[in-house]
């Protein structure tokens, strides 16, 4: 099965971290979400000639957590959360891609905290085109949930109301634009 995309063109892609953001939400006090990112990280792109046989390698920088703040990005950093010292990157490795009821799904294995787990993206294509510069961009959108548990992330506390601190399930969303690096 060959998929046609409008502007597609085969190649390798870098990531352009000025206008691509990696971030995450998670459900607090069960009332609200906290959303943080990544500020440092980077996602190579291999695109084939048919789009299905694609690869993606991504990492960011556990280190360059920020949910604006400070006590608690410092938190997620210790044992309690990413052992960032012992695990300092979260890594991601595409292991096929999929199009689906119209959908394109990016299958993969998840590494965080030294636990790796096969999770699913949906990719949304944003679309193609050229830069003020002459660079040949892509633009996209790529989502998952995560259960936290699933990678050594268990760190809770129970609420005097009932409940708990933190949510389980994890909301994983990239904010990708990509550069096709030059011949």
């Amino acid at each position: 099965m060959t998929i046609d995309i409008p502007g597609y063109k085969a190649g390798t892609w870098t990531i352009d971290p000025a206008h691509s953001e990696v971030g995450f939400s998670i459900r607090h006090l069960m009332i609200s979400k906290v959303k943080g990112v990544f500020e440092n990280f980077d996602a190579t792109f291999v695109t084939a000639e048919n789009p299905l046989d694609s690869k993606v390698s991504a990492k960011a920088d556990v280190a360059s957590i920020n949910t604006k703040d400070k006590n608690r990005d410092a938190h997620l950093r210790t044992g309690d959360f990413f052992l960032a010292e012992e695990h300092p990157t979260i890594d991601f490795v595409s292991t096929g891609v999929r199009h689906e009821g119209g959908e394109f799904l990016v299958d993969g294995d998840l590494t965080i905290k030294g636990v790796t787990k096969p999770v699913t993206f949906e990719f949304d294509f944003g679309g193609f085109g050229q830069d003020p510069y002459g660079n040949y961009k892509a633009g996209a959108t790529a989502k998952t949930k995560i259960n936290r548990e699933d990678f050594g992330l268990t760190y809770n506390a129970a609420l005097e109301t009932g409940g708990m601190l933190l949510g389980d399930e994890v909301t994983i969303t990239l904010e990708l634009q990509a550069v096709l690096n030059q011949a």
